[in-house]
């Protein structure tokens, strides 16, 4: 304690030095935090959107990823329903969960008949009500400052909504704000008498066929299970942006009734996937471990496997990994200037006090009394600057969430709040904090060591 005391009278005596050093480490405990925290709110922004979107965890069947994209009904989940029931009754399972809503996913061909255009499609079809319940899901208290997926109708079976670049390219003009929307100019084609005599008749019969207007009925075309070609008519009610742009010109979502007609006929429908969301993120792995035990035993006549949202969402852990790297990179710049920053400061005191160790030193003091005493004074500028940068990147944090600030990452459809989380990551804290401290510390080491070492003649003759 003693030791301590002498240390930090030694600070006070150069303030203007000390000062400056504390700064230089209050800026930099800031400067960590407030990243820190802001990377760590990123994570669970993302973490809500994707699970709003795909839920924590989703049952496919075992081999959909490898080949079920190209033929769904032949990879689907046929007895999805006794899955979902085995699930919901499962003493394991059933306090993790929250939602449990299967959706199937095909692609086919939309086509405005009004207007004489068509687009592929990727069709997703889900149950309204399941993915209302998705939308909910708040464990970060994100509230309604994040956008949430919007949802069909439940009253309209034959309710859609699309991409909007979906919409521009079948020149369902209405619901296209944005950009310009219309019939594309007539250019390069080839002139009609140019055609054989029966391309041009159907051409002629097509066109006359077709009726006036832009109603918002859309047809689905898509191959059944017997490869056959299905269609159905749905009405368009609103569009849902997406985050490529391949897929907002692409998107068709419909209720899953609609879409196991389309795909399935009058057969007996399945899903592609089952999804299931869960109360807490923590529960991810504890919940992936039953379900592979259930998979072995009592649903094991089904082909069945499971996938986290990471995994269905290889663009989360991108994100993470991005800024997990600038955060490393922006840690290890203050760390070399908070060590040179403190080097100089105790080069400077051991070299002004070089007759004041001698001094010590002659009156009894021995070397290692001489190199704690300078390594307390490294550890208080460390630990002083630390707990003055804490609180100074709370009460920032804290002006930072209420600023009504936002951003948009990849991967996202709407901008998000910028939040930095730094109240309550209490590991991150003491973490950045010890960081600073062993950093100051063994910045002080080398002056520390050469102070110790000074011959005690040569000190007292030091001018």
């Amino acid at each position: 304690m003693q030791t301590f005391k002498l240390a930090l009278r030694n600070l006070l005596r150069n303030r203007r030095r000390t000062l400056s050093t504390l700064c230089a480490i209050v800026v930099g405990a800031v400067g960590i935090l407030l990243f820190g925290g802001y990377n760590r709110s990123i994570e669970y922004s993302l973490q809500t959107t994707f699970i709003r979107d795909t839920g924590h965890l989703q049952i496919q069947h075992r081999d959909y990823l490898l080949h079920g994209t190209g033929n769904p009904a032949e990879y689907s989940i046929r007895n999805y329903q006794k899955i979902m029931d085995t699930l919901a009754d499962d003493p394991v399972l059933k306090p993790m969960l929250v939602v449990t809503t299967p959706v199937l996913l095909l692609t086919g061909i939309a086509g405005h008949y009004a207007v004489g255009t068509s687009r592929p499609a990727l069709i997703y079809g889900s149950e309204a009500i399941g993915q209302a319940q998705l939308n909910d899901w708040d464990e970060y208290h994100f509230g309604a400052n994040l956008h949430a997926r919007q949802t069909l109708s439940a009253g309209m079976p034959d309710a859609a909504m699309i991409g909007g670049g979906l919409a521009r390219l079948l020149q369902l003009c209405e619901f296209v704000h944005d950009q310009p929307c219309g019939a594309p100019p007539a250019a390069g084609d080839k002139p009609a008498e140019a055609l054989p005599d029966d391309l041009l008749q159907l051409a002629q019969d097509t066109h006359g066929a077709r009726e006036s207007g832009t109603g918002s009925h859309i047809e689905l075309l898509a191959a059944s299970t017997g490869g056959a070609p299905n269609i159905i008519r749905v009405q368009v009610t609103k569009t849902q942006p997406q985050a490529a742009r391949e897929l907002d010109d692409s998107f068709v979502g419909i209720h899953l009734q609609q879409a196991q007609q389309l795909l399935f006929g009058p057969e007996r429908p399945g899903v592609t996937a089952i999804i299931l969301q869960l109360h807490s993120t923590t529960q991810l792995d504890a919940a992936r471990a039953r379900l592979h035990q259930l998979f072995g035993t009592t649903l094991a006549a089904e082909p069945l496997t499971v996938y986290d949202f990471a995994e269905l969402q290889p663009l989360y852990n991108q994100i993470l990994e991005m800024f997990g790297k600038i955060f490393n990179f922006l840690l290890a710049l203050i760390l070399c200037i908070a060590l040179f920053t403190v080097g100089n400061t105790m080069g400077m005191a051991v070299l002004e006090r070089t007759v004041e160790i001698g001094t010590l030193r002659a009156v009894g003091l021995k070397r290692r009394d001489i190199q704690r005493l300078f390594l307390s004074e490294g550890m208080l500028l460390g630990a002083i600057g630390s707990l003055i940068g804490v609180s100074t990147a709370l009460v920032l944090a804290y002006i930072i969430n209420r600023s009504g600030l936002t951003w948009q990452p990849p991967g996202v459809i709407a901008p998000i709040p910028i939040r930095v989380s730094v109240w309550g990551e209490w590991t991150m804290v003491m973490s950045v904090m010890g960081i600073l401290l062993v950093a100051t510390v063994f910045s002080s080491w080398w002056p520390a060591r050469r102070a110790a070492n000074v011959y005690i003649v040569q000190a007292l003759r030091h001018t």
